[in-house]
Order: structure tokens, then C-alpha cells, then sequence
């Protein structure tokens, strides 16, 4: 008989993959879990977001893990506020009975982006330009010594998603839309989280998002929000935004977040699922499950892809997590979607607000026998396995000396290399770009040049992101002004001039946003970005634009106007590495992680599509001699 492709996949993984705990280990969870009482169990199960948890709860229901949700911030937001919050909840949970460690997570996606102060580097679709693992591995490690210091010890990231409709709003979270790139980045990320083992101070865990096919849902398939409850959501209050709910929903948010996929199993395996196979073999411990569906099922409750695949041909040995709230949508009936849940392979559920009526509704189903005992033990047993391989048993807590680490001088050096790698020139007639070192003023308009907020986006002290000075960093204004000198830079936000100039650089930048939020209907340039570029147009002999974006633009009609196309996405914290590449200090090297449409008619992507620019496009510059020479004597 021949063997099918599910059972060939199960052998192979389990002939290939030692188990990733030792032998010493299993003995140690198999004790652990034999005095265990069923509500410790539960308890470890439960991830309540830090703002919800009742003073004594960790440690009187043995809560396995707890979250700072984005913008769950302590007040000061510094990193040492961060670090005693977080210590505090380590401490009480070695009060329990069991003095089982408690692990903290939180949205470490670009960077330690909760923390004021903290390097927040690229975010995912600019690193994914770079075509470049070994950066990814020492931005995995830098992120990992920042979060660490903060005694945290659990990433939500990386996101292996494969957008194929940009007009997601979690688009800037894929690195690529070729899965082999994304496996290749993500694999080294998570090397770089690890460090020189899971056991050593300074790892963190990483997890794996979100599973499986996540980028891949169709437009107007997502049911998330009902404009008749918008008022009474807890997680959409959460949300800051420039604009209200019901004019965002207008744009089209929430038209593709969280929806359904409705790609072929063969898709599914051969292009989303390679991400996970190739994080598994890099060691990755823990899985994060998708809000959306494939055709029509909740990935939240889906038994044959989580526990079947996911446990069972890829040999994964970690543990799975629920996203915020996840299996609240299975269904209008509480305790069924927490049996369908856990039943189909969810180990820890993340319960931000409502932990204490989880527990309750689990314990039922145990009771009852709707949920096994041997599913329950399966689940603790997977996290307890992992919190013993990252070392939390034997020492709870990281060297506060590490906080040193954080924004630190190196880790900010390492951000400017990666967003110098990250921009994309996609056009530049009679080689405008590099801006000549000894050249006549240059004209920058737009506010978006001095404006920090914009070029980080969303997931960046908040959920949403905004505007202004949100953290420390360099504006890429203020990077230009150090590179060329402040009286040779001529700042307009407005792009209103009466002198003219040889060049003008225009900076353009969507409003931050983040998941659903952000889905858009329309990717073109606003009137008021199309008023400001007719401005400066008319007033300088060659005009540069610099994107700011989460995705691919549609600019096919500006185009031919102008003389040169930069994209820098969203480049984080560090602006002067924009700068560098602009003024000839670091050459144009990126190249396009995904296809640039060419029309609204072209999305979602799909064969047939026709492109502006394709992935793997991106012109080459060299180092200017005078810039390099100038930063090289300044070194000296």
C-alpha cells in the first residue's frame, strides 16, 4: 500500500528529531506532574493579562504565565519599572504550594517595543529586504538581552505569516511572501532569542505566529467586529486610533484580520506550513494559533491541524498557545469553546480579562470528563517541560545588570545597520540618489520626516502606535541634518517654499496602526500627501519620495513624476540609518520581499497579478568615496 503524505511526514520528523528535552528533564515534569492537584493544573494552563490579575491570584491559583497585552505598560514606563512588575509576579508565584515558576510574556515584535527607551528595530516586512538571516540572528540576540533585563522571558514573535492580500493590516508583520525567505529569517531570529541554549540567562522563549495561514484570508471574510457592539468591546477600548472605530471600519478595517482562508490543502502544506516545519527544527518551543479560519473552520478549534499536524507530523514537543481572547470566538457557548479548544490541542489559553471564569469553565469539563485527564496532563506536562528547559526551575530571575542593555549604544548601532539594509530604491532617474555630500541645500517636506512615531508604526509602546516622540530615537530630519550639515537641510512640513530647490525629498507615511485596524480598502496616496507632493514638485528640479509604510503602495499613476523611489517601510527607532544610505554613507542594497502591485485590480496577490515592482527588485548603489572617507576619519 502506498504510504500517504501525512503518514511519510509523521515518520520522517520523528526518525530526524531527537526529542528536545533530556531524559533528566521528562523525569523531573513526570514528578512534578504526579503531585500536581487538578486546579494547579488549570492553573498553569492560564495566561491573564497583568492589568486583570487580582493581588495573591498568581500564586492562590498557580497561574502558569501572565502578559502585558500591548500598551499594558507599568507607570513610569521605564525599563526598571518594568523589571520590579515583573519580578513582583515571578516572586508571588514561588509562594504556591509547588513553587512552580511563572513565565511572563510579552509583544516583543520589532524589538522590546513596549519599553520607553528601549531599541525598537525594523519592523518585519523591512528586515525581510535585507534578505539577510545573520542580521536577523543578532537582532534575535540584542532583543533577547533587552527583554531579559526586564525579567521577562517570553516573545510573542516571530510572526511567520505569508501576506497575500496587503491590504491586511498585519502585512509589515511577514517578513516575505516567499516562504522559503520567511523560514530562512525566522529560523535565525529564534536562534538568535535562544542564544547559546534555552537554559542560559539570557534566552527568551520565542512564539511562533500565527497558525497556520494567517495571511492568507479572503477580503470581507472576517467577522470580527458587529458595529452593533463596537461600544462594549473590551480589546477594541484598549485600542488608540486617530479616527473613530466606525469611520476606520468604513476604510476597511477588519475586512481581512482574522478571517477565513479559503486556500487548497496542498497551499496550506506546501507554502504556509514550511515556516513552522523550519522554526521546529530550529528549535522553537511554542506555537501561537491563529484567530482565522481555513474553509470555514476556527483555527482555535481546529483538532486535525493543531494536534494531527502540528503535534503529530511535524513531532512539535512545545506548547500551544490561544491568541488574546481566541477561544472566545468558537462559539456563543463559553464552555463549549474552551472543550473544543483544549480538546483540540490548546495547551495555554490567554484569558486577558476573564482568567477565573476559564478556570472555572475548564474545571467543569474536566470533572465531567468532557475534557480528558490524559489531555489535561498532556498540556501541563508541554509547559512544564519548557519552563524547565528555559532554566526557570533552578533561577527564576535574569542579572539585573542587563538592564544596561537596554537601548544601548551597540543594540542602537546594530538597528541603524538594519534599517541601512532594509531601504529599497525602486527608482532613480539620472541618479539622484545618493544625495551629493557637497551639494547645494536640500528641501525635505512633509511632516512625517520629523516624526518618530511614524517611521516605528504600530506595536510600538502602544497597541496602535502614534504619533510624536513615542520613545527615544533619531527622526530621519534630524539624521539628514547630521549628515549634511543643519544649514544645508530645509525642513517644510507643509512643502510650502519660495526658493527653489535642485532636489526635494518628499517623506510620506500611513497613520500607525495595527491588525485589523489596519486593513484598508484603498492603498493610495491621500489627497493630502498628493497636495503635498504637487507643492514641492513645482519648486525643486528632481523630487525624491521616501515611503513610509507597512505594505506596498499603489503609486503607478504618480510614478513617472517623480525622480526617485525609496522604500523604507517602517524603520524603527534609529532614522539616521535612513539618512546614511540616502547621503552615500551605506549603499542601496535591500530588495523587495514582496510584489509590488501594480493596481487595486492586482490585490490579492494570485497568478495573473501584474506588478509595479516584482519581489527580488531593488536597485544597487555604491558607498559615496567623500561620505565614506568623512565617517571614516571621524572614527579615527
Amino acid at each position: 500500500m502506498t504510504q500517504s503524505p501525512t503518514d511519510q511526514s509523521s515518520t520522517d520528523q520523528s526518525a530526524l528529531s531527537p526529542s528536545p528535552f533530556s531524559a533528566a528533564d521528562q523525569r523531573f515534569v513526570a514528578e512534578l506532574l504526579g503531585r500536581m492537584t487538578l486546579a494547579e493544573k488549570i492553573g498553569q494552563m492560564t495566561q491573564p493579562e497583568k492589568n486583570s490579575v487580582k493581588p495573591g491570584d498568581v500564586a492562590r491559583l498557580g497561574l502558569g504565565s501572565v502578559l502585558s497585552g500591548g500598551g499594558g505598560n507599568p507607570e513610569p514606563n521605564t525599563a526598571q519599572s518594568w523589571r520590579s512588575m515583573v519580578a513582583a509576579l515571578i516572586d508571588e508565584a514561588h509562594t504556591s504550594r509547588l513553587q512552580i515558576p511563572l513565565i511572563y510574556g510579552v509583544d516583543a515584535v520589532h524589538g522590546h517595543n513596549n519599553v520607553v527607551g528601549a531599541t525598537i528595530f525594523p519592523h518585519n516586512i523591512g528586515l525581510g529586504a535585507t534578505h539577510d538571516p545573520d542580521l536577523l540572528r543578532r537582532i534575535g540576540r540584542a532583543t533577547a538581552l533587552e527583554v531579559a533585563a526586564t525579567d521577562v522571558r517570553w516573545a510573542f514573535a516571530p510572526a511567520v505569516s505569508l501576506p497575500q492580500d496587503i491590504r491586511w493590516g498585519r502585512s509589515y508583520e511577514g517578513y516575505s511572501q516567499d516562504h522559503e525567505l520567511v523560514s530562512s529569517l525566522a529560523s535565525a531570529l529564534i536562534e538568535g532569542l535562544r542564544g547559546d541554549a534555552w537554559n542560559s540567562a539570557t534566552s527568551v522563549l520565542p512564539s511562533v505566529k500565527h497558525f497556520v495561514a494567517d495571511g492568507a484570508t479572503d477580503w470581507g471574510s472576517s467577522r470580527r467586529v458587529d458595529r452593533r457592539t463596537l461600544a462594549s468591546d473590551r480589546t477594541l477600548s484598549i485600542a488608540q486610533m486617530g479616527q473613530s472605530f466606525v469611520d476606520l471600519l468604513d476604510l476597511g478595517a477588519w475586512q481581512l484580520d482574522q478571517g477565513d482562508a479559503s486556500v487548497t490543502e496542498a497551499t496550506l502544506r506546501e507554502t504556509h506550513l514550511s515556516p513552522y516545519r523550519a522554526a521546529i527544527q530550529a528549535g522553537a518551543l511554542n506555537v501561537m494559533v491563529s484567530y482565522s479560519s481555513w474553509l470555514g473552520q476556527k483555527l482555535h478549534g481546529h483538532h486535525h491541524l493543531i494536534s494531527e499536524v502540528l503535534k503529530g507530523e511535524l513531532g512539535f514537543e512545545g506548547f500551544v498557545v490561544s491568541d488574546w481572547e481566541g477561544v472566545d470566538q468558537l462559539g456563543a457557548d463559553y464552555d463549549e469553546c474552551v472543550v473544543q479548544s483544549i480538546n483540540a490541542g490548546m495547551d495555554m489559553v490567554m484569558v486577558p480579562f476573564d482568567y477565573q471564569r476559564f478556570i472555572a469553565s475548564l474545571t467543569r469539563a474536566a470533572q465531567s470528563g468532557r475534557v480528558a485527564q490524559t489531555r489535561i496532563d498532556d498540556a501541563v506536562r508541554r509547559i512544564l517541560s519548557v519552563k524547565r528547559a528555559l532554566g526557570l526551575f533552578g533561577n527564576p530571575h535574569t542579572d539585573p545588570a542587563l538592564l544596561a542593555q537596554v537601548g544601548s549604544d551597540q543594540h542602537r548601532a546594530l538597528a541603524r545597520e538594519a534599517v541601512s539594509k532594509s531601504l529599497v530604491l525602486l527608482k532613480n532617474d539620472g541618479d539622484v540618489l545618493p544625495l551629493s555630500p557637497t551639494g547645494p541645500a536640500l528641501l525635505v517636506a512633509g511632516i512625517d520626516a520629523d516624526d518618530l512615531g511614524a517611521q516605528c508604526g504600530g506595536w510600538t509602546v502602544s497597541w496602535m502606535g502614534g504619533r510624536g516622540p513615542v520613545t527615544p530615537g533619531t527622526t530621519i530630519l534630524a539624521g539628514l541634518r547630521a549628515s549634511l550639515g543643519s544649514d544645508r537641510v530645509v525642513h517644510s512640513p507643509d512643502g510650502h517654499t519660495e526658493s527653489r530647490f535642485p532636489v526635494g525629498l518628499v517623506v510620506l507615511a500611513e497613520e500607525p496602526y495595527a491588525e485589523g485596524m489596519g486593513d484598508r480598502s484603498d492603498l493610495g496616496l491621500t489627497p493630502e500627501q498628493m497636495a503635498l507632493l504637487e507643492r514641492v514638485r513645482a519648486n525643486c528640479e528632481r523630487l525624491v519620495v521616501l515611503l513610509l509604510c507597512g505594505r506596498p503602495l499603489i503609486v503607478s499613476e504618480q510614478l513617472p513624476q517623480w525622480d526617485a523611489l525609496v522604500a523604507a517601510w517602517l524603520p524603527g527607532s534609529e532614522g539616521q540609518g535612513v539618512a546614511d544610505v540616502l547621503c552615500g554613507a551605506q549603499p542601496f542594497s535591500g530588495r523587495l520581499s514582496f510584489d509590488w502591485p501594480a493596481s487595486h485590480a492586482d490585490l490579492p496577490r494570485r497568478p495573473g497579478s501584474r506588478t509595479l515592482f516584482a519581489l527580488g527588485d531593488g536597485l544597487v548603489t555604491s558607498v559615496s568615496l567623500t561620505v565614506g572617507s568623512a565617517l571614516d576619519g571621524a572614527d579615527e
